[in-house]
């Protein structure tokens, strides 16, 4: 068999099985650390207050019914487009369509978000759009390249940002040991007193740290790419999601115990400040770079699973059967990634973003109510887990929605009925020309 490369990509060609249970497991906690433990904590210190931890496991145990519905799907379905395809093969294709479309434009507002997020805190305000255009165009060719050059990329950053989130945490410990109270944990006692806190600012809290769980659904999404789906889907969920929970129960901890939850949620930058209350102003630079390092992990995993995902929706006709073409060589999906990467670059350099998180979650929650609902009707054979998981989930999916700000739930829903509507009417002229059955 020739090993030259086609003229032309492959659009049916499968992708290729390169990734082991420590590739997807990186790639899950790229996501995962880079989209919330730098940026999400603030927010969610602001609706939750004094109760973030509590916050922090509520969103725990609804991630963890979504993570358990994920993995016992993709042990059964190990191709790529997650929930997108769960959603088709269990529940009907338009269901499907459902989870894939808001799993597309949720991630892609996400993909814009960290390229921001980076860019703020590597470069001067006049720099940050430039920069972070820049940033999703390094990433976007990575990908291109091949998902183990994504894998290694993600691994090295991983390792940075692990050792950044070590250092935050170590930087309590003199505290802990002396019995002193810095001036951040003397505000804390303060602040607490001025939070006001109740059962909503807990779910609008747990909601906020919800998305920065969500990287797991990187790894359903790679279910074509990795060797052994069955048996290493399901480790990989559930290793990440485990180590990423300890990370954030330890940094949330130190946090509110270094500034107080009136100052968590007033920080811009709260890690940073977090180091240099503690008394470790040395630190501030290495954290800084360690956020940033962080942003790009999680870009780097959003761009791979939402080009896969698109990769999915273009070869069911859901989106531009042109996307689903396979680079001959590198077997990805390049056109779809180059066709995100081209939205979020005018994304980025056209809109402001700071209300796109809540847009965001709204996407991701609606993906995984859908994933809940596909997984409950799994047969016992294909169970891994009690049904109760799966209306947990379900059930904490909504309520979270529930919790947004009016304005994302507007917006999300409105964008969703377009790409509801826009398939009845592409379906309806397919059926008209005789193109769909």
């Amino acid at each position: 068999m020739s090993t030259s490369a086609p003229s032309a990509p492959d659009a049916a060609a499968p992708l290729a099985r390169r990734l082991g249970l420590g590739d997807a497991v990186v790639i899950g906690l790229a996501a995962m650390i880079g989209a919330g433990i730098f940026s999400a904590l603030a927010p969610a210190a602001g609706a939750a207050g004094s109760l973030l931890l509590v916050a922090l496991l509520v969103a725990a145990v609804v991630a963890y019914a979504n993570a358990s519905s994920s993995a016992q799907l993709a042990a059964q379905y190990p191709s790529a487009g997650g929930t997108y395809v769960y959603g088709r093969e269990r529940l009907g294709e338009w269901w499907g369509f459902a989870a894939g479309w808001c799993f597309v434009i949720g991630k892609t507002a996400s993909c814009a978000a960290m390229a921001l997020a980076f860019a703020a805190y590597a470069v001067p305000p006049a720099w940050q759009r430039p920069v972070a255009a820049l940033a999703v165009v390094a990433l976007v060719a990575v990908n291109s390249f091949g998902i183990t050059r994504t894998a290694r990329l993600a691994r090295v950053l991983v390792v940075a940002v692990l050792a950044v989130l070590v250092l935050v945490a170590v930087s309590a410990v003199p505290a802990l040991v002396g019995g002193a109270t810095s001036g951040g944990a003397g505000a804390s006692a303060g602040a607490s007193v001025a939070v006001v806190t109740d059962a909503y600012g807990v779910l609008q809290g747990a909601g906020l740290l919800f998305f920065a769980f969500a990287g797991y659904a990187r790894i359903a999404t790679l279910g074509e790419e990795v060797r052994n789906p069955a048996r290493t889907i399901p480790r990989a969920i559930a290793v990440a999601f485990g180590i990423a929970l300890v990370l954030y129960a330890v940094i949330a901890a130190v946090a509110l115990g270094a500034l107080g939850p009136v100052g968590l949620a007033s920080s811009v930058d709260p890690l940073v400040a977090v180091v240099r209350a503690n008394g470790w102003d040395w630190a501030a630079p290495v954290v800084r770079v360690g956020a940033a390092l962080a942003c790009l992990g999680a870009l780097l995993a959003l761009v791979a699973g939402v080009g896969r995902t698109a990769l999915a929706m273009a070869r069911e006709g859901d989106l531009p059967r042109g996307l689903a073409a396979v680079h001959p060589l590198y077997r990805v999906p390049r056109r779809a990634e180059l066709v995100l990467g081209a939205v979020v670059v005018l994304i980025v350099l056209t809109l402001d973003l700071r209300g796109a998180i809540g847009f965001s979650s709204f996407g991701v929650l609606l993906y995984y109510f859908v994933t809940n609902a596909a997984a409950f009707t799994q047969a016992p054979d294909a169970r891994r887990y009690p049904r109760a998981l799966q209306v947990l989930g379900a059930v904490g999916c909504a309520v979270l929605v529930v919790t947004l700000p009016v304005s994302s739930v507007v917006a999300g829903a409105a964008v969703v009925a377009v790409g509801l509507l826009g398939r009845l009417v592409v379906r309806a002229v397919g059926r008209s020309r005789g193109h769909v059955g």
